[in-house]
């Protein structure tokens, strides 16, 4: 099936203008609320983990097949679940690999999506939304104070990314899956479009990634410097 969604239509570039949109107005609810509350996080946490559920319960009451190609081993259903994590807890673990994971990962998917059916629909509003709300969680928790990356956390994001592809690798060499696009890259138009082919494209990845994780640690290093200065 063709579908009809135009890559940064109009349609496209409001979904992405309203991700940030959204944490922006989550961040300055929360710090107008007494130090301390938790429960506009918590209610966001609590939102990420029924979206997904919502998702998984669709697919078995449709009796769409969930195994082996639909189940949450991809980066950015790991996200959503570190992301979760972070909310209801404040986890740093999980916020220093989420940080990364969503501003990195889970944007790149929002900016060039995979759908292949028409739009809107369950399917692709479901896509939006899982991918947005986990981007939005992080920002939320980064524009209203409640967390940041620490020191060290580039190397962490780093390492539990290889983690999960080094699961993802074995699970889809078993059962002929394709979860982190490890044995082919996407069809539709992505930034592995232009990182060569297989399997040159997996190193490629990991450099861009390394790349984009020390840029997004980058003014929290100047932050730190700037303070140790002034002190």
């Amino acid at each position: 099936m063709t579908t009809n969604f135009r890559l940064f239509g109009p349609a496209h570039l409001a979904i992405l203008g309203a991700v940030p949109l959204f944490a922006a107005v989550l961040a300055l609810v929360q710090r107008r609320l007494p130090a301390g509350t938790k429960w506009l996080r918590v209610a966001l946490g609590v939102m990420l983990l029924a979206d997904s559920a919502f998702w998984y319960a669709y697919l078995a009451i449709t009796r769409q097949p969930i195994f082996p190609d639909q189940l949450p081993f991809e980066l950015c259903d790991m996200t959503l679940y570190l992301t979760a994590m972070a909310l209801l807890s404040l986890n740093a673990a999980a916020f220093d690999v989420a940080y990364y994971w969503a501003l990195a990962g889970t944007t790149m998917a929002l900016l060039t999506p995979n759908i292949a059916v028409r739009f809107p629909s369950l399917a692709t509003v479901q896509f939006f939304v899982y991918h947005g709300l986990a981007v939005s969680g992080v920002l939320y928790l980064l524009w209203s104070g409640q967390a940041r990356p620490r020191p060290g956390s580039v190397g962490r994001a780093m390492i539990a990314v290889n983690i999960l592809a080094a699961f993802d690798g074995i699970f889809d060499r078993l059962f002929n899956a394709d979860y982190m696009y490890l044995r082919a890259k996407p069809e539709h138009a992505s930034l592995l479009s232009f990182l060569g082919p297989w399997p040159w494209y997996i190193a490629a990845t990991e450099a861009v990634a390394l790349a984009l994780f020390l840029l997004l640690y980058w003014p929290f290093r100047r932050s730190r410097q700037t303070g140790a200065q002034a002190r």
